[in-house]
């Protein structure tokens, strides 16, 4: 190997740079986390319209609840954006206090998520009443659980930040976080679409 390409991956104190393999190796996830919601939504696609002679999507679904429920995700999309804008500007206390706003309205997003369960379920339509719940408590609860990943990651960061700053490691994670943070907005929009929309309309 050339000293050019040497140089590459070492400093001159023969420091190992990971910062290229850290985000190859974010963007594998990330792509195995697509197969992950690819076969949960097909499996959606093939079970979800078998009711067991219980209640369908129009008579479960609440539509302004879900879509103000899809606006908290995609309004802490837009705040995680201006995250990374005063990140972008060596700004730390700003960083800080639009990470937060992000949090707040991804912890909206579960605590309305977790309310519609608990309805469904003392409505007695829980996942054991048809292969239709089955896979919709599935699909919806597997994407609840990864927000409530990122809300965990993301006070982690901030808890960084706040004690190392905006250093390069912090950057490196914090765009990471961006990165699974607006992929789960875009999941979210594809449920929102296919599970709410088209089943009320159905």
């Amino acid at each position: 190997m050339s000293g050019d390409h040497v140089s590459g991956f070492y400093d001159l104190k023969g420091e190992h740079h990971p910062e290229n393999g850290t985000m190859l190796g974010f963007w594998l996830y990330l792509m195995s986390d697509c197969l992950v919601f690819a076969v949960l939504f097909a499996m959606y696609g093939v079970l979800g319209g078998n009711y067991a002679a219980g209640p369908g999507p129009k008579e479960l679904f609440e539509l302004p609840v879900v879509a103000l429920n899809t606006s908290m995700l995609l309004f802490s999309s837009i705040t995680y954006g201006f995250a990374m804008l005063e990140m972008a500007r060596n700004r730390k206390s700003a960083t800080l206090i639009w990470l937060a706003i992000t949090g707040l309205f991804g912890v909206a997003f579960v605590g309305l998520e977790l309310q519609e369960f608990a309805h469904l379920i003392h409505e007695g339509a829980g996942p054991q009443r048809s292969a239709f719940l089955s896979s919709f408590f599935t699909l919806v609860g597997t994407h609840g659980l990864h927000v409530t990943f990122g809300i965990v990651w993301l006070i982690t960061l901030m808890v960084q930040v706040g004690k190392g700053g905006l250093t390069v490691e912090n950057r490196r994670r914090l765009s990471c976080l961006s990165l699974f943070w607006h992929f789960l907005d875009v999941v979210w929009i594809g449920v929102f679409t296919f599970v709410y929309l088209m089943g009320v309309l159905r």
